[in-house]
């Protein structure tokens, strides 16, 4: 039987190591690669397309997050966990609507970080026990008292939401546009789209609306 391929993203050199460690010693994960940053990671993952990721939710150049639908369009069967420092519901919210199956914390102890890729590996979903699953549902299915912010917000289709996030992570329009593979002129399109939207163009005017409305969060950014 086929060992579980699994490719470990995260800055801190202590969690892949003890990622390392827990995959070796298991009989039917195998590691396949590893990367520090989130940009790394949706390259690899592209070229290696293993059967579990795990991502730390905070990465330098891309959060654990926003790999989340880069990696669901470039390697549809890769199943991904997220690893992260905190259960708030909102960041959990994020990632299950991203695509990820698991959620797991760093907290956690590592037979349960093993178990939810065992069973994200077989299409199920995973999250760890801290998490109170009755908030999350609640989360989820409400949609009511969105502020204005919210609403310009969802004006914006997917690919725009997407394009939106990578830059108040930061990204320049060529990195944007060798991550998505559209050309820069399309990004440019996009963003220019994007700003006519929600009425703001500069990156830090954008950071602190995705704040605002629960889209960013200093916590989730690098060293946190």
């Amino acid at each position: 039987m086929a060992k579980i391929a699994v490719f470990v993203a995260d800055d801190h050199s202590i969690v892949r190591e003890g990622l390392r460690q827990m995959l070796a010693r298991s009989n039917d994960l195998e590691l396949v690669g590893e990367a520090v940053d989130g940009e790394v990671a949706v390259k690899e993952i592209r070229r290696l397309q293993p059967d579990v990721a795990i991502l730390d939710v905070g990465m330098p150049l891309i959060s654990g997050l926003e790999c989340i639908p880069l990696i669901k369009n470039d390697s549809p069967g890769t199943a991904i966990v997220i690893l992260s420092m905190f259960a708030r519901e909102m960041y959990v919210h994020q990632a299950l609507a991203a695509g990820a199956h698991g959620y797991v914390l760093k907290t956690d102890p590592w037979p349960e970080v093993i178990d939810a890729v065992q069973m994200v590996a077989q299409g199920k979903y995973f999250l760890s026990r801290e998490i109170n699953s009755d908030l999350i549902r609640g989360y989820l299915n409400n949609e009511e008292g969105k502020s204005a912010e919210s609403s310009r917000y969802d004006l914006l289709s997917a690919r725009e939401q997407q394009i939106f996030r990578l830059v108040i992570e930061g990204n320049h329009t060529k990195n944007i546009a060798d991550l998505l593979c559209l050309s820069p002129k399309t990004v440019e399109k996009h963003r220019a789209n994007i700003s006519k939207k929600i009425g703001m163009s500069e990156p830090l005017a954008m950071l602190k609306f995705a704040m605002k409305i629960g889209v960013a969060d200093p916590d989730l950014w690098p060293d946190s």
